[in-house]
């Protein structure tokens, strides 16, 4: 139903992932009988659950980590990893920096180049190791290195940035990416994003993403939509690209999967994205916060280093655990952030999902009160979702 906001202008209620909860059905299954599997591509996964492509999440180590775990971590390809041989006395700077020079600081440390032998050297390394190499760049990076990345051996790339369309309007002095014809060329499955809308996600599946990244703004340091104003709330914008999914699959018989990328902290957030029918998530500050990764403690998006407008920040966000805590435990924390893949299954076991497509069909409610309901002592100690 349109709202009306004032005379000549409509707007449609959307809705974030702290409004929604899940609701039991008529079933419960063991959770050890839940089947979380995902695939992209020829690559299946048992862990649905991918580390953002940001210098403070995932570098080579912890690309290889996520692969011996089942999940799958993305390497940036226009980072600080592929701009410096060295990246650990750059990522100390960021880590150390104090937060008015933060910004200075960051435009500064990429404006050196990235170097095509070092994007060849770290998909080798997480290759050498095996691991899966997940890699991403933006539409401009992709045009300039996509063949450097598939001649190195890379097993997936990742086109990202704030918004992608199959429609983007240049400059004439610049040939924007031809998505489709990109795809079509790749040897490796392609995955675009980040779109929030059912026509987007249709256009870019019919152009031949191998999935889609769903979510703008809802990142832990993103600031796109304080600075932009661009966004829509992460349940509303997965529900409608999940249903442009079915529809394509409807259409054609192949089936694309969609990733709910931002805003996703803790399992209950993960169990909710997938209801509304993601087929795995994305997340960057909860795997930020690992012992493993590279950020030292601290978090930042990665539209940050932006030579006109910076759209994100550095948050420090602590260290709370191994990677195996996080993602598969034993749980060393109260809130809801360690043991990950454990909340998916014991969820889907109370649920009665025996997969995660039928985890996509369970009932949805609106419910902004999930939260807080009942947690007052919570709260007042800052004990578990009183954090």
């Amino acid at each position: 139903m349109d709202i009306i906001i004032g005379r000549g202008k409509k707007a449609r209620r959307a809705y974030g992932i702290d409004e929604i909860a899940l609701v039991p059905g008529m079933r419960t299954l063991d959770p050890t009988l839940a089947d979380t599997r995902y695939s992209i591509g020829s690559i299946e996964r048992e862990i649905p659950i991918i580390a953002s492509a940001m210098d403070s999440v995932v570098d080579v180590k912890m690309a290889v980590l996520l692969s011996s775990l089942g999940s799958l971590g993305v390497l940036n390809l226009e980072g600080i990893q592929t701009r410096y041989s060295d990246p650990n006395p750059i990522l100390d700077q960021i880590a150390t920096c104090g937060k008015s020079e933060f910004v200075g600081l960051m435009q500064k440390l990429y404006l050196e180049p990235v170097k095509t032998e070092l994007i060849e050297q770290r998909i080798k390394e997480i290759k050498e190791q095996g691991g899966i190499a997940a890699v991403s760049l933006t539409p401009i990076g992709a045009a300039k290195y996509g063949q450097v990345v598939a001649q190195a051996g890379a097993d997936i790339l990742f086109i990202q940035a704030t918004v992608v369309s199959t429609a983007h309007l240049s400059p004439e002095a610049i040939v924007s990416l031809d998505l489709a014809k990109f795809c079509q060329e790749m040897p490796i499955p392609v995955v675009l994003g980040n779109c929030v809308t059912y026509q987007v996600s249709l256009d870019l599946m019919k152009a031949g993403a191998a999935a889609i990244l769903v979510g703008i703004g809802p990142g832990a340091a993103c600031t796109s939509r304080g600075v932009l104003g661009v966004g829509v709330p992460q349940a509303t914008a997965v529900a409608d690209c999940a249903a442009a999914r079915d529809d394509f699959y409807q259409q054609t018989g192949t089936y694309i999967p969609v990733i709910a990328d931002g805003g996703i902290v803790t399992g209950g957030d993960i169990c909710k994205c997938i209801a509304c029918g993601a087929d795995a998530v994305m997340i960057g500050s909860p795997v930020a916060r690992a012992t493993e990764a590279p950020g030292r403690g601290y978090h930042w998006g990665m539209a940050t280093p932006s030579p006109v407008l910076p759209r994100g920040t550095r948050i420090n966000v602590g260290t709370t655990g191994s990677i195996k805590d996080i993602l598969v435990g034993p749980a060393k924390l109260d809130d809801g952030t360690h043991n990950l893949l454990g909340a998916l299954k014991t969820s889907m076991g109370t649920l009665g999902a025996k997969n995660i497509q039928e985890m996509q069909q369970v009932e949805v409610i609106i419910a902004p009160s999930l939260l807080t309901e009942g947690k007052v002592y919570q709260k007042a100690q800052q004990l578990g979702m009183g954090k």
